[in-house]
């Protein structure tokens, strides 16, 4: 648990530090987000290369990371929700389901940006 007596610099690194273990845990645990990450690995430098301006290059690599920002989310729910109890239970269900249609849409919506700005080019 965060130390609410820590202020200044060291709140800071301290934020740091539970970011990483975060990062950590979701990686060893979560094989979507391993995925995704190997994905962003390809990508991101394909969208500086692609991109034909700083604007183009923000959206292609920002609508890429846009994907694991919310798997991380997605993951958070997900390990509350199982957190509580793994019966099944209708609305730990719906919670699941809707944080994974939040990951399903940030895929689509990277695709249609790298869509949008790209297929012009090439027809």
């Amino acid at each position: 648990m965060a130390n609410h007596n820590v202020s200044g610099w060291r709140r800071i690194i301290y934020a740091f530090g539970y970011s990483m273990k975060g990062f950590k845990a979701c990686y060893e645990l979560e094989e979507a987000f391993r995925q995704e990450v190997f994905i962003l690995i390809f990508l991101i430098p394909l969208a500086f290369w692609l991109g034909q301006s700083p604007i183009e290059r923000a959206m292609l690599v920002g609508s890429l990371l846009l994907v694991p920002v919310v798997e991380l989310l997605n993951s958070a729910i997900e390990a509350n929700v199982d957190r509580v109890g793994l019966e099944r239970n209708e609305l730990s269900g719906r919670a699941k389901d809707i944080a994974s249609a939040a990951v399903f849409m940030s895929i689509s919506f990277a695709a249609t940006i790298w869509g949008l700005l790209l297929i012009p080019r090439w027809l």
